[in-house]
């Protein structure tokens, strides 16, 4: 099992100190979010920066996963816009996307994550669902291209909110190899009808991405392991059954204030949790 830490939960720190601060405590991996603070994808000379990023993970022996969720890097008036579903700014979200794809190859990053968005008011399910399926469809010919799989998660909220959504964006895309899931296992406390370890078997082998924190039935809400219900070891235990090799990555996007201590004591709460599995 490799245990990552996403850069969305460290915030105020320089992209550099919270990759040493992961090395420093074992982690494995990061789920590195493009951002104005975090490898800015829209400031001058991004191929030297994405060089000098993957010089500072092949010196800390990290991987990483790149991930498109940023509250306000396309639009800094509303939080998560443009997307693929949108009137007008449809372009910029897979331009976003497309150069995602890109720094990914450029890393040595095999996984790009992404998701729906929230189907505007003004638009129709079937407009929005149709918008979904191009833009999709345009990102994996880039995928393919750049030898990058693409991680699409349900969110809570979005057109894309559960597996059952996902599957069948999956099936329309033809069950492209490349097109996979990153599969948030506080949301399956939070939003699914089956228990998480049923959640990672129906993923199978399309699971490219783990995101883990804890959460509480109904509330979308990201806490820290021990503050919710996900029963951590039974989560574990259910990805170590489908001998799942990828990230999992902890997903803590609005504790960056207390990084310093939440990135030690996460990875602890997962190597017990792990350590359960293995005596069980």
């Amino acid at each position: 099992m490799r245990f990552a830490y996403g850069t969305n939960g460290l915030a105020d720190h320089r992209l550099g100190d919270a990759l040493a601060l992961l090395a420093h405590h074992g982690y494995d991996g990061v789920a590195l979010t493009l951002d104005h603070h975090h490898l800015d994808p829209h400031a001058p000379d991004l191929r030297a920066r994405v060089r000098a990023v993957r010089r500072d993970l092949e010196r800390h022996g990290l991987t990483a996963v790149v991930e498109t969720g940023g509250r306000f890097v396309l639009d800094p008036f509303r939080k998560h816009e443009p997307t693929l579903l949108s009137d007008d700014g449809r372009e910029q979200r897979l331009a976003l996307l497309m150069t995602a794809v890109e720094v990914a190859a450029d890393l040595g990053s095999e996984v790009v994550h992404l998701w729906s968005g929230r189907r505007p008011d003004e638009v129709s399910p079937a407009v929005a669902w149709d918008r979904l399926v191009a833009g999709c469809a345009q990102l994996l010919a880039a995928a393919e291209d750049h030898g990058i799989r693409l991680a699409f998660e349900p969110e809570p909220g979005m057109l894309v909110d559960r597996l059952d959504a996902w599957e069948r964006l999956r099936d329309v895309l033809d069950r492209h190899p490349r097109f996979g899931v990153t599969l948030d296992l506080g949301h399956c406390v939070c939003l699914e009808d089956d228990p998480v370890a049923t959640c990672v078997r129906r993923a199978g082998d399309a699971l490219f991405h783990v995101q883990v924190e804890d959460m509480r039935r109904g509330v979308h809400e990201h806490l820290p392991f021990g503050t919710g219900e996900l029963d951590l070891p039974a989560a574990l235990a259910a990805l170590h059954d489908l001998d799942y090799r990828g990230l999992v990555s902890v997903e803590l996007p609005r504790h960056s204030h207390t990084a310093h201590t939440l990135v030690p004591t996460s990875l602890s709460a997962l190597h017990a949790a792990d350590r359960e599995v293995a005596h069980r």
